[in-house]
């Protein structure tokens, strides 16, 4: 029996879920289209993207500043997200290091697909005696 009261506790305190597939695959699409974009607009085949491409082609050529600060402020959103994460560990009494550095990684990358998840997340109260 304390086998299994102290399995309970482990599982929450290094509670973690993976994000979404759909959610986390348009979040990397979308800033890895980002970041071609930004870095490389040469290279890209505008044409063959229909009016994703013209649009991308107008912002590219007409507004790259734009562009970019936008690049860099979607990664240091995604910073705050982690940071948010983090904190919400602490709250939520996971207290695992490696469940708290995967919540930190998940939520960089993924952003808000991964944050939804954790915040979400009610963890059973122990009764105190």
């Amino acid at each position: 029996m304390v086998v299994a009261k102290s399995e309970a506790r482990r599982d929450a305190t290094a509670y973690f879920r993976s994000a979404r597939l759909l959610p986390a695959l348009i979040t990397v699409l979308g800033l890895g289209y980002c970041t071609w974009v930004v870095f490389w607009p040469q290279s890209i085949p505008y044409q063959s993207l229909g009016p994703l491409g013209s649009f991308t082609q107008y912002l590219a050529g007409h507004h790259h500043t734009l562009l970019r600060n936008g690049y860099w402020l979607a990664w240091l959103i995604h910073a705050g997200e982690s940071l948010c994460a983090i904190v919400l560990c602490k709250h939520k009494g996971i207290t695992d290091p490696w469940a708290r550095l995967l919540w930190f990684l998940q939520t960089f990358l993924f952003g808000v697909a991964s944050l939804s998840i954790l915040i979400a997340y009610r963890p059973k109260r122990q009764k105190r005696t």
